[in-house]
């Protein structure tokens, strides 16, 4: 039986092509993709594909208000008319929109699935075709409904990431991880082989609007932060990124602009809440995220920081009351939170 597969071109790399020494989107490039695929697939006879492009972007120029124009394309078509969607997808902010597209379509009831390149495909090297390939076999062999990102590292078998627990892409480098490295999937030799004992379990979906709020700060650390340099007027929210270990500067030996303690201090006061991320949960922790804890911020844990933010962009754009955005943030809804 032929599978009907909903194709989403977005642009990205995979939606590029190299003119000169400049590579850019190109409306024709995601039909390169589609004539790769008749070329090297087994059956591609066995393959419906209807395509859409509401959206022809790099992916650095991505903007969460691009979301809502991919999810209202995706809902104006008949899903149960579909085995699956694929949607193409550069790769600098792939990690976020898989996140986003997660915990949006937290109750999808059929495969949905991200397919980057990290070169162009006329490039003899790009993987763009392989991970495309790989996606459409999941949707022939596998079916399984939440959001995917199937990604073959250089010189590795093709791994299926939950697009919820996906990390950005490892720099100075095209590698792909899942959150503590741990994929849900390895495809390899045509077949697909689990890598988690933990199963993929249904739940009551939340039924979402497509709002992301504009007006989360996201912060990521590093020495000599200096947060007097943050003017938060129009913000409703700060999300900062943590140390590996789940830290950031906590003292004020520097001075006072130095310390994130004292930025939740100026955050309270302004009725602006401070989420911290990532973490992992544990009885014990470092005396400055203690310090942090204390001064009254609240930590996203066991969340990567791509889900923490798309779920934060949703949370605000979504629910008026502190109650319903922290009764939302404390729910597992695409599998986000680890151990669970």
């Amino acid at each position: 039986m032929k599978k009907n597969i909903l194709l989403v071109f977005t642009g990205g790399t995979i939606g590029s092509q190299l003119s000169g020494d400049t590579i850019n989107t190109d409306g024709s490039a995601g039909f390169k993709l589609l004539q790769c695929f008749t070329e090297q697939d087994a059956k591609p006879d066995s393959v419906n594909f209807k395509t859409l492009q509401p959206v022809q972007i790099l992916s650095e120029n991505l903007h969460p208000s691009h979301w809502p124009q991919i999810i209202a394309a995706i809902e104006a078509e008949d899903l149960s008319q579909f085995d699956g969607i694929i949607v193409t997808h550069g790769t600098d902010s792939l990690a976020f929109s898989a996140a986003a597209l997660s915990l949006y379509f937290n109750g999808l009831s059929i495969p949905l699935l991200l397919v980057s390149s990290d070169l162009p495909l006329d490039n003899p090297q790009a993987n763009g075709v392989a991970n495309f390939l790989c996606a459409v076999e999941f949707i022939r062999q596998i079916g399984l409904a939440g959001v995917f990102v199937p990604y073959r590292n250089p010189g590795q078998a093709a791994l299926i990431h939950l697009g919820s627990r996906l990390s950005s892409c490892l720099p100075l480098s095209s590698d792909f991880i899942s959150v503590q490295s741990q994929a849900w999937m390895c495809f390899e030799n045509a077949r697909f082989h689990s890598l988690q004992n933990s199963a993929i379990y249904t739940h009551s979906p939340i039924a979402l609007k497509p709002n992301f709020s504009k007006r989360i700060l996201l912060i990521k650390p590093y020495p000599g932060l200096d947060y007097s340099a943050y003017n938060l007027d129009n913000i409703d929210a700060v999300l900062h990124d943590l140390y590996h270990s789940g830290t950031a500067c906590a003292s004020a030996a520097a001075g006072e602009q130095y310390s994130l303690v004292e930025f939740v201090k100026r955050c309270t006061r302004r009725g602006i809440k401070i989420y911290l991320a990532p973490a992992l949960y544990s009885e014990s922790a470092y005396a400055s995220t203690r310090e942090l804890l204390d001064a009254g911020a609240e930590m996203i844990w066991n969340t990567s920081l791509e889900a923490a933010y798309a779920k934060l962009l949703l949370a605000y754009g979504n629910f008026d009351t502190p109650q319903a955005i922290s009764g939302y943030l404390a729910q597992n809804l695409a599998h986000e939170q680890l151990g669970n």
